[in-house]
């Protein structure tokens, strides 16, 4: 007789975004006169970058003919863009990586979820709260233990180790998805010397790191001394160049990266070879296009564009007197609500038709806060703020 595995069943009946995204539904249903500002998911919605897009059409149509046509490639990438990348974390971030180190992928959110099936169910997981779901989510549904550590208006929403912290593996998310917090050089090293101290392999998202603008502040944990002895990096160009819907993304496992006498390196390889059919080489064109002087040229103007967005509302909440974290050198705002956080959700869709993502939703350090995203129009952040501004000095 088939079993299952009872540990989906200690998850949230919905995802996050799912509740979130039906309430709007239903809301926009019953009121189709009041459309809705959605600052809530963090999807673009700029278009893609013209070079970009005709390195698209150039692969897509390429694909048409003897010369062009390719069949199969090599899971872990292409090394046209493999090289690119590798290019890329030179200039950006002065950090030099080696190009079998660099796994193209269709996301940072699978590679996330997917690296689990490196380690064993036995390893005890640290993850910062509140927190992006898909990290407490994928080892939820392999039964393993969890230890949440706080993150709050005292320290920033940029919980630190300490002493008596236990764990084998800890996930780590700067600039932060929900909160917008970014760690600062000395932070990280804290963390790396002590994952180097105590056997810990960090998980390191670094999805947003194209909105640091503060050159003091890392954009990759391999700036840090010591971190590719302890530290995988997941990146994406979602954010970076808009490919929500084209997706790509790519991880960078370090060769240095030993445990028990085993190459991690070697390990993803082999599990990616295996699960993995590869990224489709049409996007890795398209990806290559990014990294270009010309497709980058254009990428940061996008960024600029939502990095206005959120100096608009962040200027609001000054204005307003409202508590904040993000905003400056990350696309999301994290304010405090005051209230219930899903009760201000149902306040600002009901009352003013602005959607945002209640803080519970990512855990119970998010109760009593509210993130709002960069990634819409100015014409409707600015509506929205307006709204906003308008809703709370009558409260």
């Amino acid at each position: 007789m088939v079993k299952l595995n009872d540990n989906f069943f200690n998850l949230k009946e919905s995802y996050l975004f799912s509740t979130t995204a039906r309430k709007i539904r239903e809301y926009a249903a019953a009121n189709p006169d009041k459309p809705v500002i959605r600052m809530g998911i963090g999807d673009v919605t700029i278009p893609l970058a013209e070079p970009v897009a005709d390195a698209l059409a150039a692969a897509g149509k390429g694909m048409a003919t003897r010369e062009g046509f390719h069949g199969y490639g090599d899971e872990q990438g292409e090394g046209f863009l493999q090289e690119a990348i590798r290019a890329y974390y030179r200039a950006e971030t002065g950090v030099e990586l080696k190009k079998n180190e660099i796994f193209v992928s269709d996301g940072a959110k699978s590679d996330v979820a997917n690296f689990t099936d490196l380690f064993s169910n036995d390893n005890v997981i640290v993850i910062p709260d509140p927190v992006y779901p898909v990290y407490m989510d994928s080892n939820m549904m392999l039964g393993r233990k969890i230890t949440l550590i706080d993150g709050n208006e005292e320290n920033g929403f940029l919980p630190m180790p300490y002493e008596g912290l236990k764990g084998d593996i800890v996930y780590l998310c700067s600039p932060n998805n929900p909160t917008g917090a970014v760690y600062d050089r000395e932070q990280l090293k804290t963390w790396v010397d002590f994952a180097l101290e105590n056997g810990m392999l960090i998980m390191f998202d670094a999805a947003y790191e194209a909105f640091v603008s503060d050159k003091s502040l890392p954009r990759s944990i391999f700036e840090i001394e010591g971190a590719k002895k302890c530290a995988v990096e997941f990146c994406s160009l979602s954010k970076t160049a808009g490919f929500t819907g084209t997706r790509c993304g790519y991880t960078v496992v370090p060769e240095d990266i030993v445990i028990d006498s085993r190459s991690l390196n070697k390990m993803w390889l082999r599990r990616q070879t295996t699960k993995f059919n590869g990224t489709s080489y049409i996007v890795q064109k398209g990806a290559e296009a990014v990294f270009t002087p010309e497709g980058m040229a254009r990428c940061k103007e996008n960024v600029a564009y939502y990095k206005e967005n959120a100096r608009i509302m962040a200027k609001t909440l000054n204005d307003l007197g409202i508590w904040f974290t993000g905003g400056v050198n990350s696309p999301y705002i994290w304010l405090k609500c005051g209230m219930d956080s899903w009760e201000f959700f149902d306040m600002l869709l009901n009352e003013i038709q602005v959607a945002g993502t209640p803080g519970s939703g990512f855990g119970k350090c998010g109760e009593g806060y509210f993130r709002l995203t960069a990634f819409n129009t100015h014409e409707n952040t600015r509506e929205a703020m307006a709204r906003l501004t308008r809703l709370l000095a009558n409260k």
